[in-house]
């Protein structure tokens, strides 16, 4: 599991991207269950994550409507399977409006970024 903390943070929002392999929709949840054991990811306001498994396409928004698809998107685009990417924030008390999706890109963009190097 590679975790990359306060990547971005915006009027308040703060975010965190991490990912690893996974290889089922049960190694998802335990992924998630795994993040969230530190206390920080488990009050998050929202964990949104997106795989592209053998038997298809994955996601939750949690929250954050349309953040997973953007996920999927990019994982696609990257041509990477089975393998997890979950883009974590914490609102800051202010509405982001469209912003929040840009930095869901950003968020993964970065991770990507850190896999090629």
């Amino acid at each position: 599991m590679q975790i990359f903390e306060g990547i971005i943070s915006d009027r308040g929002s703060r975010y965190a991207v991490s990912g690893g392999p996974c290889a089922s929709e049960a190694d998802a949840k335990d992924f998630i269950k795994t993040l969230k054991r530190n206390k920080k990811f488990a009050k998050a306001t929202h964990n949104t994550w997106g795989v592209l498994l053998a038997e298809g396409p994955s996601k939750n928004d949690d929250g954050e409507s349309g953040a997973g698809a953007i996920i999927l998107r990019m994982l696609e685009s990257a041509g990477l399977r089975n393998h997890i990417i979950v883009v974590t924030r914490w609102y800051g008390g202010k509405h982001l409006g469209g912003d929040r999706f840009r930095h869901v890109q950003d968020a993964v963009r970065i991770y990507l970024e850190s896999r090629s190097t």
